[in-house]
């Protein structure tokens, strides 16, 4: 795939370079809580601005239904982007309409534009190939040249992400490239020992890289909602923890797996239990007690992995060589059930190893807890689309910026 130093180095002077970048942030109201992914594409958008491109740059937010919906506007995105590059950006208020054309026409060289919502148009996310490639027509005459810097979006096949990149002369942003090489690290030429660390909600959501790293991998540590299926499996007591009754089976065949094949597959030893779900937004204290995993009570739920844990997973990250994280060890929104998360994330830090931050609500929790993003060796804006890389899947953004 062409990088965008190849199309800096043939210029780019007055041309109208559409950028797909990902700046789908987290909104409180019409605040943003965590502007990662933006600054996560400012390199490609000042090399082009520098060079004297007219930069037209596109993406999502959230999951509004083909239509415009005020709450998922990019306009504070654009906004703090104009705040991040010092200058002004101007703002489209629809995606190839009258206000886009007008306001791309009217951009000089080394200035730039943000579309709104690209999904406020159906024709993004459809399923019918035609309706999307219509949508990429309209969008490719905003533009003489495509520059792919979306990692969160690769993984899907959209209009904006997958058809647009065949109409124009097509390059990968700094941020892609980036990202692909980390991922080679974790695929192709891995140093050991080589320590994986999953958690989030539902291990449906991680059984098929489960399957891929149980090839590939020394060590899987298991946390968050997803561990309760794994020690339901067990035949463990988990109260009312959360659990995918229906993953059992898969979980227990993954199990016996693991120690056939020498990865050594690590449980939580205790958790932190509550009756009840926090409240995320009061954050009220709710004493919680901790327990052996193997004894929830029947009326409590595990929330977060204890302590013993912690220090277990932070033991069995110490001497790795390679790491990838993707997922929070418990509800870290809430303070009484951070520590897990905080540990794995600290032992990350510590860690001599090349560290991966596997995007998603884990480089969300690494910057809500206060870490330096610098201590990481890479944190990804990508968490589904890393996934499916390491699932070893063909991402058609990724694939459709291959010549």
């Amino acid at each position: 795939m062409k990088t965008i130093d190849e199309l800096l180095a043939e210029g780019v002077s007055g041309k109208r370079v559409f950028v797909r970048a990902d700046l789908n942030v987290p909104l409180d109201g019409g605040t943003i809580t965590d502007d990662g992914r933006i600054r996560a594409v400012l390199p490609t958008v000042k090399a082009l601005v520098d060079a004297g491109a007219k930069v037209v740059v596109a993406s999502h937010l959230g999951r509004p239904k083909g239509a415009p919906d005020p709450a998922f506007s990019l306009a504070p995105a654009a906004s703090r982007l104009g705040e991040l590059l010092d200058g002004p950006v101007a703002f489209a208020s629809d995606t190839v309409g009258e206000s886009a054309e007008a306001t791309v026409a009217g951009l000089a060289d080394g200035q730039v534009a943000v579309l709104e919502n690209l999904r406020f148009n159906a024709g993004e996310t459809s399923k019918d190939d035609a309706e999307r490639g219509a949508f990429a027509d309209e969008l490719a005459a905003l533009a003489d040249v495509y520059v792919g810097d979306g990692f969160g979006a690769v993984h899907r096949k959209h209009a904006s992400v997958y058809n647009l990149p065949a109409r124009l002369p097509h390059y990968a942003g700094y941020l892609i490239a980036t990202e692909v090489g980390v991922l080679k690290k974790l695929t192709e030429d891995v140093q050991r020992p080589y320590v994986v660390a999953l958690g989030g909600a539902k291990v449906s959501d991680k059984l098929a890289v489960i399957d891929q790293l149980l090839g590939k991998a020394d060590r899987l540590l298991i946390g968050g909602g997803m561990a309760y299926t794994f020690l339901k499996a067990k035949g463990y007591e988990i109260g009312t923890s959360l659990l995918q009754e229906d993953q059992v089976p898969a979980v227990k065949e993954y199990i016996e797996r693991a120690e056939k094949s020498g990865v050594e597959l690590v449980l939580p030893v205790d958790v932190l239990v509550s009756t009840e779900f926090p409240d995320l937004k009061a954050k009220a204290p709710t004493h919680p007690t901790t327990v052996a995993a193997d004894a929830v009570p029947a009326d409590q739920m595990g929330l977060d992995i204890g302590p013993q844990t912690g220090t277990l997973y932070a033991s069995k990250l110490a001497d790795a060589a390679t790491v990838f994280w993707n997922g929070p060890m418990g509800v870290f929104e809430h303070p009484d059930y951070a520590e897990g998360t905080r540990a794995v994330a600290q032992a990350l830090v510590d860690s001599k190893g090349f560290s991966v931050v596997g995007g998603g609500d884990s480089a969300a929790a690494v910057r809500t807890l206060g870490f330096d993003e610098n201590a990481f060796g890479h944190i990804s804006t990508g968490g589904g689309a890393s996934l499916e890389y390491l699932e070893g899947k063909t991402l058609p953004g990724l694939a459709a910026l291959e010549d």
